[in-house]
């Protein structure tokens, strides 16, 4: 049972922080984040997700990685997003935390901070970063799991070394004196052993790779699977249900990007990427039953990533796709020799 609890633990922190990660990773990457002040008096509003929350204020980062201090006040609004005929949802501050997305709008005060008005979020967002902070708070207890096997490993080598000592004692204590000290010492090998490799397995749970790539391509202006987009999602649909018969799926998560040639402007082809992600996913999850745990959510790059030349038909072929990746987490994937 404890050793099913600790796989569950795994599982459920690697799927919420390839979560939240993924909705922004390479444009929120940490090298990337600058400082973004906002002019004392002036209006304006801020949208992207909270990196740190610290008292009254946070800080909200954009996928450009500017990053806006925003503060809290007794005055400020804090709502979930319209709900239709059921309007907004009142929260307290306290909902909000690290790895929320949230809107904000406000005015600039004499330090370049944000003064808050009022600051929505959507509330299947607010879940995720709710389920984000309760296993950190799991990653924490495994860490002193982790090191209190350490302690007693090497509470087991100081006996092995006191019994070591004792061999000096006699000639008549010295064997039976080495062979508890031998058997004491591969003991604390194999503690050592299993406590480095936790260690692997913790450090590597937000460290993946890319097990296959499956382009699906897409005609000019749509995002309509046609029956060679749906051939080729069935196929890698297969291939995936062999591995997992093989019991080679072990920390896999699909991860669905779309992507669009330079036919029509920026922001038109950014939407459309997105609709062509989407697509794939309901068809992935509405046929092939996808597990949606094992789903990162969907992001459209529009034209900014081609693969092929814009210049010809063929390249722009090639670029109107959706990409499915198969990513293998490193730390669950991991298994002792």
């Amino acid at each position: 049972m404890r050793d099913r609890k600790s796989i569950a633990v795994l599982v459920a922190l690697a799927f919420v922080i390839t979560l939240m990660t993924a909705v922004g990773a390479s444009a929120q990457n940490a090298s990337n984040v600058h400082p973004v002040q906002v002019p004392q008096g002036v209006k304006q509003k801020v949208q992207g997700v909270v990196s740190i929350r610290s008292g009254d204020s946070f800080k909200v980062r954009d996928p450009g990685g500017a990053e806006t201090s925003v503060l809290l006040t007794g005055a400020t609004k804090v709502t979930s997003h319209n709900r239709g005929l059921r309007g907004k949802k009142d929260y307290p501050v306290t909902y909000i935390m690290r790895g929320l997305r949230v809107q904000a709008e406000g005015r600039g005060d004499a330090d370049g901070n944000l003064v808050a008005d009022w600051v929505r979020f959507d509330e299947q967002d607010l879940r995720a970063a709710q389920a984000l902070e309760q296993t950190d708070e799991l990653a924490q207890e495994n860490q002193a799991r982790i090191a209190a096997a350490e302690q007693a490993a090497q509470e087991a080598a100081a006996n092995a070394r006191k019994m070591a000592a004792q061999i000096e004692e006699t000639t008549a204590i010295a064997n039976d004196a080495r062979a508890k000290a031998e058997a004491a010492q591969a003991t604390a090998d194999k503690a050592f052993k299993d406590a480095a490799l936790a260690n692997n397995r913790i450090n590597g749970l937000d460290d993946y790779e890319v097990i296959r790539t499956i382009p699906v391509l897409f005609k000019v202006n749509s995002s309509i699977l046609d029956a060679t987009a749906r051939q080729t999602i069935d196929a890698a649909a297969a291939w995936a249900k062999g591995e997992k018969d093989k019991g080679n799926a072990n920390g896999w998560l699909v991860e669905v990007v779309g992507f669009a040639d330079t036919t029509g402007n920026t922001a038109r082809n950014r939407s459309l990427s997105e609709r062509r992600s989407k697509a794939v996913i309901q068809y992935l999850v509405g046929v092939h039953n996808l597990d949606l745990r094992r789903l990162v959510q969907p992001f459209g790059f529009g034209d900014s990533k081609p693969v092929a030349s814009n210049k010809t038909a063929a390249g722009r072929a090639k670029n109107r796709r959706v990409e499915i990746r198969i990513l293998q987490n490193k730390g669950i994937a991991q298994t002792s020799d």
